[in-house]
């Protein structure tokens, strides 16, 4: 029996855990750009998931970006058919007009892709090629913008889809190096796609990958990578523990009518945790997450800890809260309604 290259052997085990106990009835995709990342997960799930019963199919986002992505997709997607993946299919998006920069734009049209392909196909997940290297350059922007903990968290390896709630979002490889794929991709014979876009220093991930986490391993050891992945693995588990207390602080705060809160259940909370009730409630109020910041938060806190008759506090997507006694209602006059931004 011919000896499997050790980051092969490495792949198919991370991919292995990551697909065991899904059912079979429902195929997996995977979302597959052509880099060394997808493109080896995709060779360890076209591999894998036979063998554990389950179907496996590729989705391929063309986002039209640059000349040849076209033809770029469609070799792609002739790889995973001869792989034995199917469904396999392309998806064009347009990624001009959305709100963002061109990188938040260009995942807002690639999730809302995947998750189109998911609902069409059935799919119980898909899994995406984010690496240990990735999880590293997350932790380390997060520190930059002076996230709190969800930030410094990282990307967690398992979490509803974008779009499809019903649908997990699976990072099987966020303990695998980026090394270790370009080494399963030569091992496998597999010719990634090298996206320009990787080395281009107008992108703040771009200046992260290829000078500012370079710089930390030169000055601190090549443990660093791992390090920064660990830390965002344990401020995960935190953070999930705070979350849970939140939504049950969050039910035990809410009046009995109106959708509004009960101050005197939410002041003698610990900051903590009333911040992320807060959060919370902000979220279910209608505020789009990319727009709700910790300044929209502290608005509301101040409504509960420093209230001198302020008037509303007003939060992303047109609303607007304030307090009345001892509640924080949304706003439901015209009047007031009119003046939010």
């Amino acid at each position: 029996m011919a000896r499997i290259a050790p980051p092969v052997a490495e792949l198919r085990v991370a991919v292995r855990r990551a697909l065991t106990g899904f059912p079979p009835d429902g195929p997996v995709l995977v979302a597959c750009s052509g880099g060394a990342d997808s493109l080896a997960l995709a060779a360890a799930v076209a591999f894998v998931a036979p063998r554990l019963g389950l179907r496996a199919g590729l989705v391929t986002v063309d986002h039209r970006l640059q000349d040849g992505s076209a033809d770029r997709a469609a070799a792609v997607a002739r790889w995973a058919r001869e792989a034995g993946l199917d469904p396999v299919e392309v998806a064009a998006v347009t990624v001009a007009g959305r709100p963002g920069g061109p990188e938040a734009a260009a995942r807002e049209a690639r999730y809302a892709a995947l998750a189109e392909a998911a609902r069409r196909h059935g799919a119980a997940a898909v899994l995406v090629g984010h690496t240990r290297d990735d999880q590293a350059e997350t932790v380390l922007l997060a520190l930059a913008r002076g996230a709190g903990i969800k930030g410094l968290a990282g990307m967690r390896e398992r979490r509803p889809l974008p779009g499809a709630d019903d649908v997990l979002l699976v990072r099987p490889l966020l303990e695998i190096t980026r090394e270790q794929t370009h080494k399963a991709c030569v091992a496998l014979g597999l010719h990634p796609w090298t996206d320009p876009h990787n080395a281009d220093p107008a992108y703040a991930r771009s200046r992260v990958r290829a000078d500012a986490l370079p710089a930390l391993v030169a000055a601190l050891g090549p443990r660093v990578v791992g390090n920064l992945a660990r830390t965002a693995g344990l401020l995960a588990a935190d953070a999930a523990a705070l979350d849970g207390l939140a939504r049950t602080a969050l039910a035990e705060a809410r009046g009995s009518g109106g959708g509004g809160l009960r101050v005197r259940s939410l002041s003698g909370l610990d900051p903590a945790i009333r911040s992320r009730v807060l959060h919370l409630w902000a979220r279910e109020l209608g505020a789009p997450g990319t727009a709700l910041s910790q300044r929209h938060v502290s608005a509301l806190d101040a409504l509960v800890v420093d209230w001198h008759g302020q008037g509303s506090a007003y939060l992303p997507g047109g609303i607007a809260v304030r307090r009345s006694g001892d509640a924080l209602a949304v706003v439901t006059t015209d009047t007031e309604v009119d003046q939010i931004g």
